[in-house]
């Protein structure tokens, strides 16, 4: 019986990690980066890296537009997130905010991610606006996520960012990219369900 056990749970323990390493190898990729090429629904795009990577978006196009924002576009009940650098006492100062469309909210998913890919220690929160209120460092806001809330300080002058509908001429040489979930694929291509494309700002995120 203890022999049985033991290959019954050296067995599961294996399936696990066999599960474990298919969702880490099926894990989506970030992808930052300027467009160098539109061939229909493919492009070319040069990461922040340098790399020059093959994105092959789904059909239909789904294009969001980022554009120009400001600390009044932020109000209570403005479903937003947050890019930042988090201080000693647990507040997180943004260094850049986008501001999810009302389309958005309950698509996209309300949490904190502590280990954000964009600055190295940075943060990212989305979340929606408690409350909002002018401080002597800049804006003060609490935002609340489904599993808790964050202070998030804002200083003047950080980008900030709206997500607008975009269309197919918003993909054009020269302009910055963001994709969230991008899936590698086998040949090195990378597909792609929708992307932010900045159009009067670089994507923030």
């Amino acid at each position: 019986m203890q022999l049985v056990t033991r290959r019954a749970l050296g067995a599961a323990g294996l399936a696990l990690i066999l599960a474990t390493s298919t969702a880490w190898g099926q894990a989506p990729t970030r992808v930052r980066g300027t467009i160098e090429k539109v061939d229909g629904n493919t492009l070319t795009i040069k990461s922040r890296t340098g790399e020059s990577l093959t994105v092959k978006l789904a059909d239909p196009l789904r294009v969001n537009a980022m554009v120009k924002g400001s600390l009044a576009d932020i109000k209570e009940g403005s479903f937003i997130g947050v890019s930042a650098m988090p201080m000693p006492d647990g507040t997180q100062k943004a260094y850049a905010i986008h501001i999810f469309s009302d389309a958005q909210k309950g698509v996209v998913a309300d949490r904190f991610d502590p280990s954000w890919d964009n600055r190295p220690g940075s943060t990212m929160t989305n979340a929606n606006v408690a409350t909002t209120v002018t401080g002597t460092d800049g804006q003060n806001i609490l935002v609340k996520y489904k599993d808790g809330e964050k202070k998030v300080l804002v200083p003047a002058g950080i980008p900030i960012a709206k997500y607008a509908p975009g269309t197919a001429a918003d993909l054009k040489v020269g302009a910055k990219i963001f994709i969230g979930a991008a899936k590698k694929e086998a040949d090195g291509t990378f597909s792609a369900p929708n992307i932010a494309v900045g159009r009067d700002i670089d994507p923030p995120q």
